[in-house]
């Protein structure tokens, strides 16, 4: 190794943030900072670590973000997989988005529900064709011999599907996350970073608070 670990360090000092120009919803300043995020053409803006509940101990993977929605942040994948089975055992997640080219994370928590059958389908049908044949393709998370099951399973799908269209699995589909807490993190100079946080209250009201770096 050429550079020690400990040696890598960068020094923040893009942006700021204040608790006095932010969003009264959190989910509104979450879609702006989104937005700077895409025109600053950062790479799959929308990817976030999803942490999940396995048993006694966290489990955490990168899913992409494709909706907010009622202020519910909105994402699809596998029923059967690991993280869809530790979301059926616990629906306490958190979701990390982190922008390094602007200086930005948000750190989400808040409690995980299957979206409607609809709403699936809808989702499930804009997407290309080889993504919906994966679908079907994938025991997603179970352990499988060698790359040949799925290259067997993706002729036998096609076969399936020719000349047809593709029906959304039974065992895919969405999740909603409905956020009771949000940080949003600026990189500021000498670690004195930027964080305030959104919790909702019992009150049923977002209250903002600056955190210390």
């Amino acid at each position: 190794m050429q550079q020690s670990i400990a040696d890598i360090r960068k020094e923040y000092s893009a942006l700021s943030l204040k608790a006095s120009e932010v969003d009264a919803n959190p989910v509104d300043q979450f879609l702006s900072w989104f937005d700077m995020a895409i025109n600053a053409e950062i790479m799959e803006p929308n990817a976030m670590t999803v942490s999940t509940i396995d048993g006694n101990k966290p489990s955490s993977r990168i899913v992409l973000l494709k909706g907010v929605e009622n202020e519910e942040f909105v994402f699809y994948t596998n029923y059967n997989s690991s993280k869809g089975q530790q979301m059926a055992n616990s629906p306490l997640v958190s979701l990390n988005f982190f922008w390094p080219e602007l200086e930005r994370q948000v750190r989400i928590e808040g409690k995980v529900r299957k979206v409607d059958e609809a709403t699936s389908d809808a989702y499930f049908e804009s997407r290309p064709r080889a993504s919906q044949i994966g679908a079907w393709v994938s025991p997603q998370s179970e352990v499988i011999q060698s790359r040949k099951v799925l290259e067997e399973r993706l002729e036998e799908i096609e076969l399936k599907f020719k000349d047809k269209e593709v029906d959304r699995p039974p065992h895919w589909g969405g999740y909603a996350v409905k956020p009771n807490m949000i940080e949003f993190w600026q990189g500021r100079p000498s670690r004195l970073h930027d964080r305030i946080r959104y919790t909702f209250s019992k009150t049923n009201n977002w209250m903002i608070e600056r955190l210390a770096p």
